[in-house]
Parts: structure tokens; C-alpha cells; sequence
């Protein structure tokens, strides 16, 4: 049975509405995972969360069709063997929630062209498809405001990349606001307390990411158990043979930032642990750690996607529901403007 209301009254105080979204643009990584998508499920018992499969945002960059499809399924499915509950949450595909679209064309014009260009993921994703700087790119901000807004949310778990667009989410809200009277909850960052910032395998100064050119420096959440063992064998370290947390180790750090993410583990504890161990006792231990976590998610994937009937039926249930809740924010919005409804 999925929720029916969000925002609800009840004998307690209300629970604060968290909105997060990921993007189904290739295979969901250890990284993705252990910086997020495990945060989001801890969260689903203490806030109301709202989470979606950004596919709007991910045609900034051209997709093949089939893959595209492929993607969106996968990652919808994958998020479920996570853990996303929708009994307790929404979880929907915002290409499935128009008025998504909708507010944010509302909101690029109250925008600024300066607010947009100094982004530096616009400057970033410019370099990188020098091919394809289209609008869409430099005014994805913008959707990504209208993602939060239109659900009044409170809070936004945000990793360090996004910070800037949260900021600027805040400025388009309070401007409105301003403008009009109180319309939008100014939305806070939130940051989770155990939120790992898993880095590549092979150059651990670089967010781990499903883009790397080194395919060794990626673990992706459905790799094959002897994959994930052979990366990590693989996996840069340091000439010091000592498993210890220090400035200048950062092959070592981040893979005890994995372990202790998987197993809960403390650094100190896992000093000990492999106090008079080689790395390769200990790059052993997390790959062996990594599979034994994944285990269960992937035998639940595996469930998931035999059952595509459930799947829609879940897909498609949330997005009617958070269809209702965006329609009341963008009338509103849409009233304070002028617009005949």
C-alpha cells in the first residue's frame, strides 16, 4: 500500500519533507550508493521523503534510446533492492510528473542569466561535451529548483557538487517570495551524518564516478562478485604497507572510508584490525566486505526485474500521488502571477 498524503497532520508534529533524486544515466556505483542512496533509505522512518529518477535532466547529454529506456528500468528497480520504501515514501520517474517541467520554465524567468553561468557544473559538462553546450544544460538549475519547490521541501541531503545549486534554489525562492508573498519553503541542506565520499580506485583524488575511463576504477552496485575482488586488488595504495588514516594517503584512506561504510567499522578498529597485515590481507577484506554487502541488493534486483507488472504498478502509483501535491504548489505559484486557472 503506498502513502496517501504527504505533509500530513497528525497527534505528533509533522515530519519534515526531505526531496532527493538521482539521475538513471548509466550503472548506479558503490559511490552513488554509499554517499546517498544508503542515507536515503536510513531517512524514510524519520522524515516524509520524496525521491525521483531525474530522466529529464539526463537528455542534457544525448542518450541512446534503447540504453536510455534500459537505464530508467534498471536504476528504478536497483533503488528498490536499496532499500526505498514505497510504502513509506514516493518514488517516481519525473518525466511522469509534468508539472516538473512546468515550474521550471515558471522559474527560469525568475533567474538570473549571471546566476546560471557562474554554476560550475555548467562550466564542467561544457568542457567535457564541447559538442552539445545546449540551453537545457545551462538552465538545468532551474529544473532542479522546481524539483524541490514544487514540494515544499525542507530539506535536501546534498554532497558537496551540489551545494551551489542549492544555494541558488534558496535565492530563486526567496526572490519569488519577495515578489509575491510566501509561497515556497526556503529548503536547508542537509547533510548526513555517515554520508562516504567514495573516490576512484585507481586516482583517489576524483570522485569515484560511472564515467571514469578506467573501468577498474569504479565499482558499480551490480558487478560480479570476481569483478569487485579484482578492482580491488587493483586498487592504488602507497609504498608506506600500513594500514593507517593520514594526510597523503588517500589510495589507503579511501578504502577505509569503503570498509568502514559496509561493515561499520571505526578507523580505529580497522588499524587495529590490520595492524602487521599487508594491503594485500587488507584489499582482500574489502573487497570480501563489498560483495558480502551488495549480496542481498543484487538477489533483490535480480527479484525486482522479473517482476516489471509491480514495478510500473509502484512507478506509476507514486507519481499520481506526486502529481496531487506539485499541482497545488504550481497553481498557487501560478495564481500569485496572474495566470487565469
Amino acid at each position: 500500500i503506498l502513502m496517501n498524503t504527504m505533509h500530513t497532520e497528525t497527534t505528533t508534529e509533522r515530519k519534515k519533507v526531505i526531496f532527493s533524486a538521482i539521475q538513471p544515466s548509466g550503472s548506479i556505483t558503490l559511490g552513488n550508493y554509499l554517499g546517498a542512496l544508503k542515507n536515503w533509505v536510513a531517512l524514510q522512518d524519520e522524515f516524509d521523503c520524496i525521491f525521483a529518477l531525474a530522466d529529464l535532466h539526463t537528455i542534457t547529454v544525448r542518450q541512446e534510446p534503447a540504453k536510455f529506456r534500459r537505464n530508467i528500468m534498471e536504476a528504478y528497480a536497483l533503488l528498490l533492492a536499496c532499500g526505498i520504501d514505497v510504502g513509506k515514501s514516493l518514488f517516481f520517474m519525473q518525466s511522469h510528473v509534468h508539472t516538473h517541467a512546468e515550474l521550471a520554465w515558471i522559474l527560469n524567468c525568475y533567474t538570473q542569466f549571471g546566476e546560471l553561468s557562474r554554476m560550475t557544473q555548467f562550466k564542467d559538462k561544457s568542457a567535457k561535451h564541447a559538442d552539445n553546450i545546449n540551453a537545457g544544460l545551462f538552465t538545468y538549475p532551474a529544473l532542479m529548483a522546481a524539483d524541490i519547490l514544487l514540494y515544499q521541501a525542507d530539506l535536501v541531503p546534498v554532497g558537496a557538487d551540489q551545494k551551489q545549486h542549492l544555494e541558488l534554489t534558496r535565492n530563486i525562492a526567496e526572490r519569488f517570495n519577495g515578489l509575491y508573498s510566501p509561497t515556497f519553503v526556503v529548503p536547508d541542506p542537509y547533510i548526513p551524518k555517515n554520508g562516504a565520499r567514495v573516490m576512484s580506485l585507481q586516482d583517489p583524488t576524483k570522485k569515484m564516478s560511472k564515467s571514469d575511463e578506467n573501468a577498474n576504477g569504479c565499482i558499480a552496485l551490480l558487478d560480479k562478485p570476481e569483478d569487485i575482488m579484482r578492482k580491488f586488488k587493483r586498487a592504488v595504495t602507497d609504498s608506506d604497507a600500513c594500514v593507517r588514516y593520514a594526510e597523503g594517503k588517500d589510495g589507503v584512506n579511501n578504502l577505509m572510508g569503503i570498509y568502514s561504510a559496509v561493515t561499520g567499522r571505526t578507523f580505529e578498529e580497522i588499524e587495529h584490525e590490520f595492524e602487521g597485515k599487508g594491503y594485500g590481507d587488507f584489499k582482500a577484506a574489502v573487497g570480501e566486505a563489498v560483495v558480502e554487502h551488495l549480496r542481498p541488493i543484487q538477489e533483490r534486483y535480480a527479484d525486482y526485474s522479473k517482476n516489471k507488472d509491480y514495478l510500473e504498478q509502484c512507478y506509476r502509483a507514486s507519481a499520481e500521488k506526486a502529481l496531487a501535491i506539485s499541482q497545488r504548489t504550481l497553481r498557487k505559484v501560478m495564481k500569485k502571477i496572474g495566470y487565469i486557472l
